[in-house]
């Protein structure tokens, strides 16, 4: 379903405390600074808040997916926290954000960029599939998880 590589244990964060979008930006940037000597959570964190400065990237029901593209990055790679309660993230039904995944593509990656979230967002747009990512206790069970097909989506 995504590229090889694209999601990896150590840029997955469960069960986490967090106590802003701000943070929340920081510690996705320091996810992926940890495994790419090119970036530094600095420079990531800028670049995701220069994103949602154009608009949030809270989707509602708790789900953000913050993304930007970078010179830096010669291919797509994700990064994901769950939070042990919701943050505010400026999100559309102003419901707080408990689950992020962050997307940082090269900056010439435009078709790849949009499908790559068209993948995203129709994931997180599954009811049952969030609900279950919620309860992964390890970032093996939520790679597990994010790479089985997935089903038509619930939106209840």
């Amino acid at each position: 379903m995504f590229p090889e590589g694209f999601i990896d244990p150590q840029r997955i964060l469960c069960g986490v405390e967090i106590s802003s979008k701000k943070r929340s930006l920081e510690m996705l940037g320091g996810l992926f600074a940890a495994t790419d000597s090119g970036l530094s959570q600095d420079m990531v964190f800028d670049a995701l808040l220069q994103r949602e400065r154009l608009g949030s990237t809270g989707l509602g029901r708790g789900i953000a997916l913050p993304h930007a593209r970078m010179a830096q990055i010669k291919r797509a790679v994700g990064a994901f926290i769950q939070t042990t309660q919701g943050v505010d993230f400026d999100a559309i039904d102003n419901q707080p954000v408990d689950l992020a995944f962050a997307m940082l593509v090269p900056e010439e990656a435009t078709e790849e960029h949009l499908q790559l979230l068209s993948k995203l967002a129709s994931l997180f747009g599954d009811k049952t599939f969030c609900d279950r990512l919620r309860q992964c206790r390890s970032p093996d069970e939520v790679i597990e998880l994010i790479q089985q097909p997935s089903p038509e989506p619930s939106q209840q």
